[in-house]
């Protein structure tokens, strides 16, 4: 599926409004509520509020620049050390899902992180009720395997993203919602790679995907 630069852009940029409205609205509203607090004890829980919103804020913000951005201070391989940091800022703000990390690797092509980045953002979301998100990465010949697997007492992954992940497509074309997925499904195509996702089961769920990475040099994430 072809989408202009501009209109992809755009998508991105609206999910990332919808996803930092929250905190920032928090934000705000809690220096309203600070402005006309006069007692000790209200004003130092406006000031724990407004740490709170303030580090969310931050980690979504650090998460999406590598998972989206340009990731222009970094070279063509990314040590795996950033995409768990920022992952474990994802997670930290909600905390009730934990990270198991397998990745060895010294440094990774940045398509393959942002992949793997996109994929434990989608997977992390299919966590309804929280649980236990674990990613694997790993060289197997001329191919790079990365595989997340998420466990959890409710596992809801929504069809179309499905269908975006494996085909690169869905009813609705490519949406804000849909963003992470398309760039998943891209990254791994231009890569000459495979993308699968386990059919849905109690519990338990597994991405994986497969990638030749070449010479790790970006490429184009639009048609």
């Amino acid at each position: 599926m072809a989408i202009s630069p501009v209109d992809f852009a755009s998508l991105l940029c609206s999910r990332l409004c919808h996803d930092l409205l929250s905190p920032v609205g928090a934000l705000n509203n809690g220096l309203e509520l600070l402005a006309d607090e006069t007692d000790p004890a209200m004003r130092q829980r406006c000031m724990e509020l407004l740490a709170d919103s303030a580090r969310t804020s931050a980690n979504k913000l650090k998460f999406f620049r590598l998972a989206f951005g340009a990731g222009g201070s970094f070279g063509e391989m990314v040590d795996p050390r950033e995409a768990k940091a920022a992952i474990e800022g994802l997670l930290s703000d909600a905390k009730r899902t934990t990270l198991g990390w397998y990745v060895e690797a010294d440094s990774l092509p940045k398509a393959a992180v942002k992949a793997l980045l996109n994929l434990a953002l989608i997977a992390n979301e299919a966590l309804v009720r929280g649980g236990s998100l674990d990613i694997g990465a790993e060289q197997q010949g001329d191919h790079l395997e990365i595989v997340v697997k998420i466990e959890g007492l409710r596992i809801i992954l929504d069809a179309q993203i499905r269908q975006m992940l494996t085909t690169g497509a869905s009813e609705d074309g490519v949406t804000s919602r849909l963003a992470a997925a398309f760039m998943v499904h891209t990254l791994v195509a231009e890569a000459a790679g495979t993308m699968q996702v386990s059919e849905p089961a109690p519990g338990v769920m597994v991405f994986g995907a497969a990638l030749s990475p070449g010479d790790g040099r970006p490429k184009s994430v639009v048609g």
